[in-house]
């Protein structure tokens, strides 16, 4: 019994001499100014962003067809990350004579591509709440996502819209939003 207690008071003994060292070897670690995680990757070894000549889709001054921007953007490695610059630079709003299709106020809340082609854009509340509305307007907005992000990234076939992560009847009361959109050419000039 004896031999019990030696055993057990000689262990909580190692334990509060290892607890001890290792206190005074974190707070020397922490007053060296040493930084926790892995250092980071030097530059040269980072992938490169390529600048893409992209065509984002936005309303024509005629009001009657959409027409493409052109611009050079930073386009990420996956496809994912391209459809995000791409969706948030539409966001944006043309840069010349071009209307933009998308509510300035509206937020890219989510965005993810299925390995069948279908890339689901999730927006905030303001595509539908600031929106102009309209059966037409609507159609502009809707066919300046998709075919923006179609046309300009090879594994996207369609596009479903999201509003706050959940699927919408409508954009903004007339077209019906809830299946996947293919590209319309004939929204185009």
């Amino acid at each position: 019994m004896k031999i019990k207690r030696y055993r057990l008071a000689a262990l909580i003994v190692l334990c509060v001499l290892a607890g001890g060292i290792l206190a005074s070897n974190y707070r020397f670690f922490l007053s060296t100014g040493a930084k926790e995680g892995p250092e980071p990757i030097p530059r040269k070894f980072l992938p490169k962003r390529v600048k893409m000549r992209t065509h984002l889709y936005f309303l024509g001054p005629d009001h009657q067809f959409l027409k493409a921007e052109e611009r050079t953007l930073v386009q990420p490695d996956g496809v994912v990350e391209r459809a995000r610059s791409i969706v948030c630079a539409l966001i944006e709003g043309p840069e010349g004579e071009l209307l933009p299709t998308v509510p300035a106020e509206t937020r890219l809340l989510a965005l993810y591509v299925t390995e069948d082609g279908i890339a689901y854009v999730d927006l905030d509340r303001a595509v539908s709440d600031k929106h102009p509305g309209g059966t037409l307007s609507e159609l502009f907005t809707i066919f300046s996502i998709v075919n923006t992000l179609v046309l300009n990234i090879p594994e996207i076939d369609s596009v479903k819209i999201l509003i706050e992560g959940r699927e919408a009847k409508t954009l903004a009361g007339h077209i019906d939003v809830r299946f996947p959109f293919r590209p319309d050419m004939l929204m185009i000039k």
